[in-house]
């Protein structure tokens, strides 16, 4: 399968308050309050311009800083289900496979994408395509396939579990 998908592109060091500010970690609950305010301090259009499919392409250490999941569901919500990166923050890299968002390294990329750009993901073949430019996308670990191929990790845990009697 390929799919298509336009391009948000941001740089390095993009750290989680960023992406989706703390002051609001325990005052939003929904899905549409959390996106609309999905990098509202880096880039104000995001949340109003963001379409279902898009893809957040960025440079060194994206997601660095604090382990609050919120700068990854602001993401999701508002739509985005890959993230392309040179490099992620570990916690943030872990917190994408945990609520089912890819995250794929690729440096190359990173450096070449711009805003608005097109890229075409062949899934099967684990590439990225970008106009005639072909990036392999690096294989996660079984367990991180796994986690990603069941929606996240709660929405797997709970079909593994469904149906069993807890006494």
């Amino acid at each position: 399968m390929i799919t298509q998908h336009r391009v948000w592109v941001y740089g390095d060091n993009v750290n989680t308050d960023q992406i989706f500010p703390g002051k609001y970690t325990y005052t939003l609950k929904t899905p549409d309050d959390i996106a609309a305010h999905a990098l509202e301090d880096l880039d104000p259009a995001f949340a109003g311009g963001v379409q279902p499919g898009d893809v957040v392409a960025a440079g060194f250490n994206w997601g660095c800083g604090s382990s609050r999941e919120q700068g990854v569901t602001a993401l999701k919500y508002a739509g985005v289900s890959i993230i392309i990166a040179a490099s992620f923050g570990g916690l943030y890299f872990r917190n994408c496979i945990n609520q089912g968002v890819l995250p794929i390294v690729c440096p190359e990329l990173a450096a070449l994408a711009r805003t608005g750009d097109s890229i075409r993901i062949h899934h099967e073949a684990r590439r990225l395509l970008v106009g005639e430019r072909v990036f392999e996308i690096p294989p996660l670990s079984p367990s991180a396939q796994a986690i990603l191929d069941g929606g996240g990790l709660l929405p797997m845990l709970q079909r593994r579990f469904a149906g069993e009697v807890v006494e």
